[in-house]
């Protein structure tokens, strides 16, 4: 006897339908899993009639030959989120449990040797997909019930166990969908950081404005204790806040990662900071089973990197992709996933080894060389904004007047999005950032006088052809900031200003 029962898995951030079929015959008793099953799906056998045992229903195994089978067979497949379906199938083949009643739910979880029911990762991409499959009904996991109830117009049964399960298929236990509304106030954003915090350092505030307005790539340089990491996670407080759909994207990255803590919806954009020693598979992603780096748990939100040159040279050499085409491909023998990352990318670094700088520093200019040369041209090519965060003079950090707060900044901010979301109207994008060709053409005329600027600016620095391109959307943002139409020659004077530490500190 053959029984289907469906189920999902998770490919990249997105899911896809699994039939479970099992067949149960007469012959050598036996327990085959074919569909390309990869680690803990292999060990399912044990779980699931451990499982069915201590539940109070008999395993099959020393009577029948039994074959399950994971369709499409093509898609390899791994996690422990089809325990459930296949003990449902067995129990159906055995007669225990009516088949009709299977036909309207998608089940995902994975059983304890108890019988009781774990949580398993990435149940609000299922959720998602199962909804589009036009299905009515999923049961999960009760600790992911949370978590898929954030999909509206699907209903969501968590279960705690498989005997409750069973319970609830034969009519014996009446149990409701769980209603949680998803509360998402796109205005309610608060954090305890706030910009008004860092005491001086004007000059470096105006560029984290910039940066956020319009998403570009920032490296700050300064000596330790000069405010660079404080600016840094500050920077978050400043972009706008996320909308139902980014937070929706966001979350789901963090479901298939197994970080979805109290299994609510991501509200602030997230802020990563990983450690130098991080590998390139730790930071991109990857794995014998790709999953996602740091760059696609800071999609939406920023990616600190303290400490530039003390990265691996080809750890951030892996970085182009991403910061290029805001998305990271792992291509395997026998799977190739994308995973998003769009993030803001925010570096920090000492001017030299011993990172006291200028008259205090005691390295070998070789040294100096050598240290500012881990970071590839290439690298700063795709670095909009470079910035010296010089040490904090003792009469700002003594005075008591305060700056300008995280929301006062975060209102000229919005301006300027908002300026830039009518200016790409029915575009892919929606920052001067992520401007190809076509939109520099259109949309960063300047002036003769403006020409002769950039003219000067590119034969005294050397600049790349991409340099060129970053310098002109840097100046449509500061435009957009400054509520002008035309990018004016002061515009892109400060623009370049913002390109020559690269020049000066790297040749």
């Amino acid at each position: 006897m053959s029984v289907r029962v469906l189920s999902g898995a998770v490919l990249g951030i997105d899911a896809y339908k699994v039939d479970v079929e099992v067949d149960m015959s007469n012959g050598m008793p036996s327990f085959d899993l074919v569909g390309l099953a990869e680690g803990a799906i292999k060990e399912s056998r044990v779980r699931v009639r451990s499982a069915m045992k201590n539940s109070g229903y008999p395993y099959p195994i020393h009577s029948r030959r039994i074959t399950v089978n994971l369709a499409p067979a093509n898609i390899r497949k791994d996690g422990s989120g089809f325990d459930l379906p296949i003990a449902l199938g067995l129990l159906a083949a055995l007669g225990s449990v009516p088949l009709r009643s299977l036909q309207d739910f998608l089940f995902v979880g994975e059983l304890a040797l108890s019988g009781d029911i774990k949580p398993v990762r990435g149940v609000l991409s299922i959720a998602a997909m199962a909804k589009e499959q036009g299905l009515q009904a999923i049961i999960v996991p009760f600790e992911n019930g949370q978590e898929a109830a954030m999909v509206d117009g699907i209903d969501v049964f968590p279960m705690s166990s498989l005997g409750e399960v069973i319970d609830f298929l034969l009519g014996e236990a009446e149990l409701q969908p769980l209603e949680t509304p998803v509360f998402f106030d796109d205005a309610a954003y608060a954090s305890r950081l706030d910009l008004q915090d860092v005491k001086g350092q004007e000059q470096v505030k105006r560029v984290l404005e910039i940066a956020a307005s319009g998403m570009h790539n920032l490296l700050m340089i300064g000596p330790p204790g000069s405010g660079k990491t404080m600016l840094a996670r500050r920077l978050a407080t400043l972009l706008p806040p996320l909308s139902f759909e980014e937070s929706l994207e966001t979350t789901k990255v963090y479901s298939v990662s197994g970080l979805l803590h109290e299994n609510k919806l991501i509200h602030e954009r997230p802020f990563r900071t990983p450690h130098h020693t991080i590998s390139d598979a730790g930071l991109i992603g990857g794995g014998a089973f790709p999953k996602p780096g740091e760059v696609s748990l800071a999609h939406r939100g920023v990616l600190f990197l303290d400490e530039l040159p003390e990265f691996r040279r080809h750890v951030l050499e892996v970085l182009r992709q991403p910061l290029e085409e805001h998305a990271v491909t792992i291509a395997r023998s026998a799977i190739t996933l994308r995973y998003p990352a769009d993030f803001l990318l925010v570096a920090a670094m000492n001017p030299c080894p011993c990172g006291a700088g200028g008259m205090g520093c005691r390295c070998a200019p070789n040294d100096i060389r050598r240290y500012r040369n881990r970071i590839s041209a290439p690298l700063l090519d795709r670095i909009d904004l470079h910035v010296e965060v010089p040490a904090v003079p003792f009469q700002d950090l003594s005075e008591g007047r305060l700056g300008e707060t995280s929301k006062v900044v975060r209102e000229r901010v919005l301006q300027a999005r908002a300026i830039q979301a009518k200016r790409f109207q029915g575009a892919p994008i929606f920052a001067n950032a992520q401007m190809g060709p076509a939109e520099l053409r259109e949309h960063c005329e300047v002036d003769q006088h403006s020409l002769q600027i950039l003219e000067r600016a590119v034969h005294q620095f050397g600049m790349s052809a991409r340099a060129f391109d970053r310098i002109m959307k840097v100046a449509r943002t500061i435009a957009d900031v400054e509520q002008s139409e035309d990018i004016l020659s002061q515009h892109v004077a400060e623009a370049i200003h913002y390109r020559t530490l690269d020049r000066r500190y790297f040749h």
